[in-house]
């Protein structure tokens, strides 16, 4: 078999995806779609259009086919035609192509705008499980007035009350305190006091400016990942690559070694999520703790054609039974199938180029794609076995 028609074989693999986000259930114009191109709050006028990026060429290479568009169409051809179709058969149409087998949906921040898990596993034709941010329960049990010594009983309650029915747990302790989080479960004490303080805060700022409650203690986010730990579902950790609120200094998945050490004790999978642009760090991680997980998900299809590079240089130490799929799709449909068709491609590549290399001979490729693509989620998850 050559290797383009190996590489055709690769493209057809059903994908689990294990990280993703709902998308928009509305028809969007030109600005509110290029702002869900880019991790910016905004995608602003200074530097031209996104179309004029990697991301923005990737959607009118691979995308405009799916709307029965030419390849390269103008973008004011691709708006139009996608407005003419509507936001339902555009969604649709690219959580179908995306060829997805099972889907794991953060629900973290699902706005009313945003299609919930169930409605995108309707659309792409297979099951959808939810991954619980651990953030937002905790802000939900200060926002129900739960005093400070309650506090953590009330956490662990909701979290063993919510797990039968959901996929696994995600931190967002980069996006607030950061990576640095000590591997020492902290104490009872250690937790009251800072839920006192986080209440205090609340507070104020529910006086001040209608704030809600906003978990960043580096106490608070150790606590909720123990509590994830102790209930033994797989515990998803953002690293990297993000929005403009997260200080990237801080996002390097070397700072968790202390956590991962720990964690790795108690056999307990740990996903690290985008990685980029310490994607080669995430892979070491990998190599080093026998419970980590990692995927390069939003970085295949921002970096468009050059995703194969990245997924190769995370997959130079990483275990290939360690290595996952996701998309990190959020907002756009596009992204479901951009993020499922540059993995497919970059995946060939990295697999054919070995075969052609000696590196492993073909059916060795073959399970190998086979395991990345559902199998390592498959088994990290218990799919089969939970659901």
């Amino acid at each position: 078999m050559g290797d383009a028609v190996f590489e055709e074989k690769i493209e057809t693999l059903p994908l689990v995806d294990h990280h993703c986000h709902g998308v928009v259930r509305g028809d969007l114009g030109r600005a509110a779609f290029e702002s869900l191109l880019t991790e910016a709050d905004e995608a602003g006028e200074l530097g031209g259009s996104l179309f004029h990026s990697r991301i923005g060429f990737a959607v009118r290479r691979w995308c405009a086919p799916v709307l029965d568009l030419p390849v390269h169409a103008d973008p004011e051809d691709y708006l139009a035609r996608r407005a003419e179709l509507g936001a339902a058969e555009v969604n649709r149409r690219f959580l179908r192509a995306a060829g997805l087998e099972a889907l794991c949906v953060d629900t973290g921040y699902i706005p009313d705008s945003l299609l919930e898990p169930a409605e995108l596993g309707g659309l792409a034709d297979a099951p959808a499980h939810e991954i619980l941010r651990l953030e937002t329960l905790a802000e939900e049990v200060v926002a129900d007035g739960v005093g400070a010594s309650a506090f953590a009983g009330e956490v662990r309650t909701r979290l063993e009350a919510r797990a039968p029915r959901v996929a696994g747990f995600k931190s967002i302790a980069a996006y607030r305190a950061g990576l640095e989080l000590s591997g020492k479960r902290p104490s009872g004490e250690e937790v009251t006091k800072a839920a006192g303080r986080l209440l205090r805060d609340t507070e104020r700022g529910l006086a001040g400016c209608d704030a809600p409650p906003r978990i960043q203690d580096e106490v608070l986010h150790r606590f909720l990942v123990w509590c994830a730990c102790d209930i033994g579902l797989p515990i998803q950790f953002h690293v990297g690559y993000g929005d403009a609120e997260a200080d990237l200094r801080r996002g390097d998945p070397l700072l968790l070694t202390g956590l991962l050490q720990e964690l790795s004790r108690k056999n307990v999978p740990v996903m690290l999520l985008h990685n980029y642009p310490f994607h080669r760090n995430a892979g070491y991680l990998a190599q080093v703790f026998p419970n980590v997980f990692v995927d390069v998900s939003l970085g295949t299809h921002n970096l468009g054609d050059r995703a194969p590079v990245i997924l190769a240089e995370l997959m130079e130490l990483a275990p290939f039974g360690k290595v996952l799929f996701a998309s990190d799709a959020y907002g756009l449909p596009e992204l479901f199938h951009l993020g499922a068709l540059q993995f497919r491609r970059g995946l060939g590549r990295v697999l054919a180029e070995g075969v052609a290399e000696g590196s492993w001979t073909e059916r060795d490729a073959a399970r190998v794609a086979e395991m990345i693509a559902s199998g390592n989620a498959r088994r990290a998850y218990r799919l089969d076995e939970r659901f």
